[in-house]
């Protein structure tokens, strides 16, 4: 329905905000979970797909309608004001509000004399000492793992004296990480055996358009995608790289026309560089530099000598951007080291190092996704003959005892498979996964769907 042209623009902008989604059953029945007296849902549901939104509208709407004191969480302050902020001063009309939201401590006052408190959890005791009404936690797998036990339940089983029967709740929302804390507070919700927990999945192709899955599909390993779009709680294998395997080699070596890529890890030893092709998106690793108890300068000796007689000299280079430091010093950096070599010996250089480090999950996936995307393209291609540390590397680095992605510095072939994945991350970079992708719009249907 059409709004008054007279309505202010800020009261227009909060009105539309409320925009008709897809009525799929599942959220249907979890906007009604706590009503019926699941205090906590645990919703681990595809990414993009809705979870965030119902529950800001959840949040919004139960303030308004029970006066009390409520929260919005995430792993993070930064996060959190993310993922919260503007959309729920938008979603309980703060224009309208005789009391204005604090952008300093992120708080909404509603007339009823209800607080919604938006929190950063990677300190959990922020959450404690004030009688809440019910909350919620987005991103709960990557929240501190014992901050649910030791900080927020105990908040939330505090029983306000004013109001001895109210019993406080929290929907507990993301994607899986692993088989973490998230995964094992999503299994006890699905025994069933505690009836304040109730389990609500759903996966993204059930809202999200059919193009916009294939997109995904085309740029995600398959691991990523079950995790990220079906809301599957993945095991951690040893391997990190575990989809690599004979489809990936190649007996393809450069031509004398083709450009060259050159990427870096700047460890010490083995100081290990990958050299490769691109053609048509698909990357083509075909030599390798890998020097014991070397500096750059030695590696870029090495890159001239081996490759004298290529015609085309133009190389791209990319890594580490460690290797970086002393640049704002006046200091020659080891790429300053690299390139001088280089166009001693009539090279032109192109840097493509980026200015910080691309989160290692990231960079990871994005490695993962060209050697085997969730549509079954493959599109990273090594030849074992002339880059056999690459090879190694990629079939058998390890993520290290405990952690779900930290990679084992023990394998001397880790650093080649950081170098790989350095121009991978820069070609065919990740989107750092928020809530929702920081609200992203959702598919949604007509009025008649309200």
């Amino acid at each position: 329905m059409s709004l008054p042209a007279n309505i202010p623009m800020k009261l227009r902008r909060e009105r539309e905000r409320w925009y008709d989604l897809i009525p799929l059953p599942v959220q249907l029945r979890l906007i009604r979970a706590v009503h019926s007296g699941i205090r906590f849902p645990v919703v681990p549901a595809g990414r993009r797909s809705g979870k965030t939104e119902r529950f800001k509208r959840f949040l919004v709407k139960e303030s308004m309608r029970v006066p009390g004191m409520y929260f919005a969480g995430a792993p993070t302050y930064q996060q959190a004001k993310k993922i919260f902020w503007s959309d729920l001063k938008l979603m309980s009309f703060s224009s309208t509000h005789a009391r204005k939201p604090s952008e300093s401590e992120l708080q909404i006052y509603l007339p009823n004399g209800s607080e919604i408190h938006v929190l950063g959890l990677d300190k959990p005791e922020r959450i404690e000492g004030i009688p809440w009404k019910g909350g919620g936690i987005d991103e709960f797998a990557d929240i501190k793992a014992d901050a649910w036990k030791l900080n927020i339940l105990p908040a939330l089983n505090t029983v306000d004296p004013r109001d001895p029967d109210y019993r406080a709740w929290c929907w507990l929302l993301g994607v899986p990480e692993g088989l973490n804390h998230y995964y094992d507070i999503a299994q006890y919700a699905k025994s069933g055996q505690d009836p304040d927990y109730g389990l609500y999945h759903w996966k993204s192709a059930e809202i999200l358009p059919d193009d916009v899955i294939a997109a995904a599909k085309r740029t995600m390993s398959s691991k990523e995608f079950r995790q990220e779009y079906e809301a599957s709680f993945e095991t951690t294998s040893g391997r990190i790289y575990e989809d690599y395997g004979s489809a990936n080699h190649t007996g393809e070596y450069f031509l004398p026309h083709e450009q060259l890529h050159w990427s870096h890890d700047q460890n010490f030893t083995p100081l290990s560089s990958c050299v490769s092709i691109v053609r048509d998106e698909k990357m083509y690793i075909v030599d390798e530099i890998v020097l014991t108890s070397a500096v750059s300068k030695q590696s870029a000796q090495e890159f001239v000598e081996k490759f004298k007689t290529h015609q085309n000299k133009h190389v791209f280079l990319y890594g580490d951007p460690a290797g970086r430091a002393g640049e704002k010093h006046g200091h020659a950096s080891d790429y300053d080291q690299i390139e001088q070599v280089l166009r001693a010996n009539h090279w032109k250089v192109e840097r493509r190092v980026a200015l910080a480090h691309p989160s290692i999950k990231n960079r990871q996936n994005a490695v993962r996704a060209k050697i085997l995307a969730a549509d079954g393209a493959v599109s990273l291609f090594v030849n074992p003959a002339t880059a056999p540390w690459c090879d190694k590397g990629l079939s058998t680095v390890q993520v290290k005892e405990g952690s779900t992605f930290q990679e084992d510095q023990s394998n001397k072939y880790q650093h080649i498979t950081t170098a790989i994945g350095y121009q991978v991350s820069r070609l065919w970079p990740r989107i750092e996964n928020n809530a929702e992708e920081m609200n992203m719009p959702l598919k949604y249907e007509n009025s008649a769907y309200a």
